[in-house]
């Protein structure tokens, strides 16, 4: 019923390298015994008749990287399979987001994170992890995009907002008793410098006064829609400490897992 897929891309990051080491360590952490395998909700993790571990995409580069995401989330997605993604970097989820647009027509997306990625042109590259869901909107793939937490809002970016309808919710304007519904199904996409670094020391981009991991497991418990699928991203575990990031991308993962099925 979820096929989690490694995607170890790290090409079209900026300012450091690294995220495409993460997906394995995720997954270690998941197995670890210092855990159980089972969500908050009561779901066994574990079970394989329910959770496949597809392990980490070959990857190429450039376009051809894309098109090989695009295709490998297609093909689980006609047979009915559920995806969460496991990145490398944000950018990934354009080409994931491409295939899921075809099986999921009226696709809402929650998208936290510390940054709007919603960069017309970064550094020349439209793959660039700055600008993954300028791409999805302007390709008109999803039918509502919510970002949450917030804290990097440009004069550019501000203009991006206003250009495609984007729905932020700034993290000085969060609160932690928000649940948010949607009408339709839900991809849930999760850079892990939405954190504040304080719980998610793992990642590039540093960026303090973010979400603590309480706050973001609520969030997705408590928000109302279909979840159909969904990503964790830009674990970069060149500068973790002590695992920390890796082990919460793991209870995020499983988090995810009890969404979709409960």
């Amino acid at each position: 019923m979820i096929s989690i897929l490694g995607i170890p891309l790290d090409e079209n990051s900026s300012f450091l390298k690294g995220t495409a080491k993460a997906p394995r360590l995720i997954m270690d952490a998941f197995h670890s015994d210092a855990s159980n395998m089972f969500s908050e909700n009561g779901v066994n993790c574990a079970d394989p008749n329910t959770i496949t571990d597809l392990g980490d995409m070959q990857l190429s580069t450039g376009e051809l990287s894309m098109v090989s995401i695009r295709k490998t989330v297609q093909k689980e997605l006609n047979h009915e399979q559920k995806v969460i993604s496991l990145g490398g970097d944000h950018s990934v989820t354009f080409p994931i987001i491409q295939a899921y647009s075809q099986s999921y027509p009226d696709l809402n997306i929650l998208h936290v994170d510390a940054h709007p990625d919603l960069y017309d042109n970064f550094e020349n590259n439209p793959y660039s992890h700055a600008s993954p869901f300028a791409r999805i909107m302007e390709n008109g793939l999803v039918k509502r995009l919510v970002q949450v937490g917030i804290r990097t809002l440009n004069d550019h970016q501000k203009e991006q907002v206003e250009r495609f309808g984007v729905e932020v919710i700034e993290m000085r304007d969060f609160d932690s008793s928000i649940s948010l519904s949607f009408d339709g199904p839900v991809y849930v996409s999760i850079d892990l410098d939405g954190l504040d670094p304080a719980f998610a020391p793992g990642v590039s981009h540093h960026e303090p006064g973010g979400l603590s991991t309480r706050e973001l497991i609520n969030l997705i418990h408590h928000m109302d829609g279909q979840v159909v699928g969904g990503d964790i991203v830009e674990f970069n575990p060149d500068r973790d400490i002590n695992d920390i990031t890796a082990t919460v991308s793991a209870k995020l993962l499983k988090e995810l897992i009890g969404k979709i099925i409960k």
